[in-house]
């Protein structure tokens, strides 16, 4: 049975982008445990962080509840991309990245947010690196039009490949890892249950655990993941506005200003040197986690959240 997800303290839908996208805000905005001299309460507004989800073409629902872990501290700004999700558009127009980026762009014009903190998870990570070398590239860049707001700091978890040749190597992962004697095994007693006919729903939640075993080290964790469903469309259309593309080309060429963290898992089917090949290029190092695979929220959040945790800290305004 999926996890319960809480209501968000706000939600709606954006009026500045090309497209209506739906959002939801969670954890306070004011800290209301600040006091003052006298021990009267002082309204402190938090920090946004905007998190980014994967994809493309998922919705951020799937990273709840365990992504709640950041409105503890955090007023935490979630929101589905353009065409997934509660932001699929009325026309089946092709969706790139640059639209992303745009997207983001205005999402921070809209909420007001003048330095802005992204957490990217997998492809979300590629879209944060994509808009913050369109930033860095200023008027040079292909987003030159859009006034973008550079982010302040950056998380980038399991992060997507940086290239062609190690998504190559992703999707091979992936087919083997999904295909197990095990993972067979465990497809053809669930279609011999007959459980399709008797609880169509606890059918469903199976056949997406094992639709997404193939991502986790351990793939008993699949169970806590919430379900979702990929647009395809979008997916493909993101995908081949990218082209023959390299993350680390790209950041090689700018200067990001901005503390930047890349976590990632030993067991990820996204190669480990992918994380490492874009951190060297940004200047920094990829904290690993061991018994890992793609989804460190779901398969070591304690450890995931102490490296999180310490980073924000770290770089928070003082």
């Amino acid at each position: 049975m999926p996890l319960f997800i809480p209501e968000p303290r706000q939600s709606g839908t954006t009026t500045t982008t090309k497209v209506p996208l739906y959002w939801a805000r969670y954890g306070p905005n004011l800290d209301e445990t600040a006091v003052d001299s006298d021990g009267s309460p002082v309204s402190t507004e938090r920090p946004t962080l905007i998190v980014l989800h994967g994809g493309p073409g998922a919705d951020h629902r799937y990273l709840l509840p365990q992504m709640l872990h950041l409105a503890k501290n955090y007023d935490v700004l979630f929101y589905d991309q353009r065409g997934s999700g509660k932001s699929r558009a009325e026309d089946n127009s092709p969706v790139t990245w640059l639209d992303h980026v745009e997207d983001l762009g205005k999402i921070c014009e809209e909420f007001d947010i003048a330095e802005p903190s992204i957490i990217g998870y997998s492809w979300g990570a590629m879209l944060t690196m994509l808009y913050s070398i369109e930033c860095a590239k200023g008027s040079f860049g292909e987003a030159a039009h859009l006034n973008l707001r550079s982010p302040s700091r950056i998380v980038l978890m399991s992060p997507g490949p940086v290239n062609m040749e190690y998504r190559a190597q992703f999707d091979e992962n992936m087919r083997v890892r999904g295909s197990t004697p095990d993972l067979n095994a465990q497809r053809v007693e669930l279609m011999e249950s007959g459980l399709r006919d008797t609880d169509v729903e606890a059918y469903r939640q199976r056949l997406f655990e094992l639709g997404v075993s193939a991502y986790f080290a351990d793939t008993d964790d699949a169970v806590d993941l919430t379900p979702f469903r990929v647009v395809g469309r979008v997916q493909q259309s993101v995908w081949d506005s990218l082209g023959d593309y390299d993350l680390v080309e790209m950041v090689s060429e700018v200067q990001i200003d901005a503390p930047i963290l890349v976590v990632h898992g030993r067991q990820d089917p996204i190669p480990f040197k992918s994380a490492e090949d874009l951190a060297r290029a940004l200047g920094t190092e990829v904290e690993f986690i061991d018994n890992c695979g793609h989804v460190p929220y779901v398969e070591q959040p304690d450890a995931l959240w102490s490296i999180i945790d310490k980073f924000l800290d770290s770089t928070d305004p003082k």
